[in-house]
């Protein structure tokens, strides 16, 4: 029944003989239902499941990965600072979830991104999965570059 194992400080030794690491494309990818900014200023979270069709078991050994495209600019999306980077073996069709939290930006403002796709990769691969961002402009940091977001580490989902 225990499909994920917890991460963290514990025994590690479960994991040893894992599946190789998991990869985006085998991956059933479900984004949403999302909680969204209703305005500039506001903040949304918008959960993203993954759910392994590889076949076999997977490993996801680290954080997830969250790039914003917007015209022809790409900016990388940080870790939550509450994230931390765990070890999770994922069964055939068990399932696992993160959230990508974010600040809407005022819509064409010079503060703003004009997001119009979301990619995610996962740890230790190159490979995405896209996904159209329907959920407004994205506000940018202080620096003006970078997007006022961040994604959380990997979660257990109960099924």
């Amino acid at each position: 029944m225990t499909a994920c194992t917890e991460g963290g400080d514990g025994d590690d030794s479960q994991n040893s003989t894992a599946g190789s690491a998991c990869r985006i494309g085998e991956m059933a990818v479900r984004v949403g239902p999302a909680n969204t900014a209703p305005a500039a200023g506001d903040t949304g979270n918008v959960p993203v499941t993954l759910t392994n069709r590889s076949g076999s078991e997977c490993t996801l050994d680290g954080l997830p990965a969250v790039a914003f495209q917007a015209g022809g600019t790409s900016a990388a999306v940080e870790p939550d600072k509450a994230a931390r980077a765990k070890k999770t073996t994922l069964a055939e069709e068990a399932s696992t979830a993160f959230t990508l939290t974010y600040v809407r930006g005022a819509e064409g403002g010079a503060k703003s991104l004009a997001v119009q796709t979301a990619k995610i990769s996962l740890p230790g691969s190159t490979e995405t999965h896209s996904f159209k961002w329907s959920y407004g402009d994205v506000a940018l940091k202080s620096d003006g570059q970078a997007p006022d977001a961040s994604v959380s580490g990997f979660q257990q989902t109960g099924e």
